[in-house]
């Protein structure tokens, strides 16, 4: 049986995953959906509701979608309650995600923001972009199915 990895996945990367197709952020969110453990705090899910609800992505997807993707995350999200709090990002907005990885036991943290990046590793977290990821992952060369919580349309 396989070891599933412990993954914290930020806010930018899941709605990028979300919202466009031939991605490689939705591949890799993908990937993690169907094989690994996403892990997500309460912190980290109000700012995904926070940012999914703004109108700039109304163009992208609907209301009713971000909805059901938010559900759907819930049901296959492992929520991690937060007991030692973390300040050593340099935007501490960021803190959050190192919070939930250093709690959640994470193997790593799929990212593009370059004030989390710039931590790799941390305290034996790999801090990594989703390409990255990609890469370090064995291709199960099976056809990855689009999850009905990714809503948008499916990418190759």
């Amino acid at each position: 049986m396989k070891i599933r990895q412990r993954l914290v996945i930020d806010t930018n990367a899941l709605i990028s995953g979300l919202i466009f197709p031939r991605s490689i952020p939705r591949r890799a969110v993908r990937r993690v959906f169907e094989d690994e453990q996403l892990i997500v705090s309460e912190a980290t899910m109000l700012e995904l509701v926070d940012v999914l609800a703004r109108p700039k992505f109304d163009r992208y997807l609907s209301i009713e979608e971000r909805q059901v993707f938010l559900l759907q995350l819930g049901k296959v999200a492992e929520l991690v309650r937060i007991l030692r709090p973390i300040h050593a990002c340099r935007d501490p907005k960021d803190d959050k995600f190192l919070e939930l990885a250093a709690n959640g036991t994470a193997n790593a943290i799929l990212t593009g923001d370059a004030d989390l990046l710039a931590l790799h590793p941390f305290h034996g977290i790999a801090i990594i972009t989703p390409a990255d990821w990609l890469k370090s992952v064995p291709d199960s060369r099976r056809k990855l199915m689009a999850p009905a919580l990714l809503v948008g349309k499916p990418g190759p």
